[in-house]
């Protein structure tokens, strides 16, 4: 049976791009929940200064709180080399930095053009390395972006292999505006991966914009992606798109992926009822997804068990 990780980050990606803040405490009893339903990997918070984002100025003590879960692997974001100093000392397993492969997104992003961001990456890289964290580099707006439009694929493929020089361990492609269709999903993994290696491309980070985040996670299984990013209830909306879903919804993923008997560890009986802890903590934010409404099939149970 192919085993398939499916990575939370509803806790950075989802919290970061609402205004509430969620309290510590329900963050923690979500982080918990999930693991306790079989999720692997959570990406907990992001290192920035708590200023720009007073959603993750609590991002230390839910990194000291995960590690305390046995077998979490416990990721952040962090958008430089100070972030990623921080988050190695508070003792992430492992860390991520944004690579903008549209310059006009980088620069307005994190005010730094593609050569500044390269020499980023390599700095965050020898931190991660001094400090013996996984490092991973999110090729971001790698399927479109919102400003430029269309991002030529030979530049992401360019700016992939550039950044594998300067010592990403690994990549995830990132739908950052919810561009990415099937077809493009599957050239872009292939042609990164022959890029940089298969074994450096295992990701897919995937919005649900325009209703297309489930075909294109079936379009990068079926070319080897192993791992799939999703927030619970889609959590943090799209701030490009109103009223349209963010994230791909991890209620939704699970389901399509225990049907398929692929293999992911989460049981999603358990998996739906951590819902409860964001609808309290976060009355006013619209939670997503199908499943949670519609309820597995009828031969759920059958289909898992193949």
């Amino acid at each position: 049976m192919t085993r398939i990780l499916v990575s939370e980050v509803g806790p950075r990606d989802g919290l970061q791009s609402i205004k509430a803040v969620m309290p510590t405490e329900a963050k923690k009893a979500w982080i918990a929940a999930e693991a306790a339903a079989g999720v692997r990997e959570i990406e907990v918070g992001s290192f920035v200064p708590p200023s720009l984002l007073p959603q993750m100025a609590d991002t230390a003590e839910i990194v000291a709180f995960a590690r305390g879960i046995a077998g979490l692997n416990v990721v952040a974001l962090v958008p430089n080399a100070r972030g990623a100093a921080r988050a190695v000392e508070a003792g992430v397993h492992g860390i991520s930095i944004p690579f903008s492969m549209s310059e006009t997104h980088s620069q307005r992003n994190v005010r730094k053009d593609h050569p500044a961001m390269l020499a980023e990456i390599a700095e965050v890289a020898r931190i991660a390395r001094e400090g013996g964290v996984h490092f991973a580099v999110g090729l971001s707006t790698a399927f479109g972006c919102t400003i430029e439009g269309a991002v030529p694929e030979d530049q992401v493929v360019r700016l992939a292999v550039a950044a594998a020089e300067a010592g990403a361990q690994e990549f995830s492609l990132s739908d950052t505006t919810g561009y990415a269709d099937p077809a493009q999903v599957r050239r872009l993994v292939r042609k990164v991966k022959a890029a940089v290696g298969a074994d450096k491309l295992t990701t897919l980070h995937l919005h649900n914009t325009r209703g297309l985040g489930l075909a294109n996670a079936l379009a990068g299984l079926e070319e080897g992606i192993t791992t799939l990013d999703s927030s619970l209830g889609g959590l943090g909306g799209c701030p490009y798109a109103p009223g349209a879903s963010g994230n791909l919804v991890t209620e939704d993923l699970v389901l399509m992926l225990n049907s398929m008997g692929l293999e992911t560890g989460i049981d999603l009986e358990k998996l739906l009822a951590v819902r409860s802890i964001l609808a309290e903590a976060l009355p006013d934010e619209p939670l997503y997804g199908f499943t949670p409404d519609a309820g597995p099939m009828l031969d759920y149970a059958e289909r898992i068990a193949r």
